[in-house]
């Protein structure tokens, strides 16, 4: 991977409506024609998925291009996890190590927070049962990262009451 690893771009997906964040950059090789492959499993964004090809510009050359639609599906399909704080770091390891054999990679975030790219061969509804199963034991909670609102990668404004 190392020349491509090099022609790496950051992208941006602007989320007004998002419960932890204005935003996101991720990373993604560009194609040409502002057309760019995302290269990382997003850790906020709503449908879109590792391997996806995205038209992204930007009306400033200051500013990193912005993300305005999907115009080829990967396959892939994202997944979150949020370990629980008494979960211990090698239990935590364990239940990933569980999950690979299910054909998911992952990258963290941080030390609870997981982003994980459910391959396009993989059973999407086996690991999703499976982290139901850890979930119901009290280890994790995960979230399905399918399109939360048309037409956005952002999460559905919070009505008010």
């Amino acid at each position: 991977m190392g020349n491509e690893e090099n022609s790496l771009v950051k992208v941006h997906i602007d989320l007004p409506n998002h419960w932890a964040t204005g935003g996101e950059s991720i990373w993604a090789l560009p194609i040409g024609n502002d057309l760019y492959e995302i290269r990382n499993v997003p850790f906020y964004a709503y449908g879109i998925n590792w391997g996806d090809t995205v038209r992204a510009s930007s009306d400033d050359s200051e500013l990193k291009p912005e993300v305005r639609e999907v115009v080829k599906r990967s396959g892939n399909k994202t997944l979150r996890v949020f370990f629980s704080e008494e979960l211990s770091d090698e239990a935590e390891k364990t239940i990933l190590s569980a999950l690979k054999i299910l054909d998911v990679s992952w990258e963290q975030a941080d030390k609870r927070y997981v982003a994980i790219d459910v391959h396009p061969e993989a059973d999407y509804d086996a690991v999703c049962e499976k982290l139901s199963e850890i979930e119901n034991q009290g280890f994790l909670e995960y979230e399905t990262c399918e399109a939360r609102v048309s037409n956005s990668f952002d999460d559905a404004p919070v009505e008010s009451t």
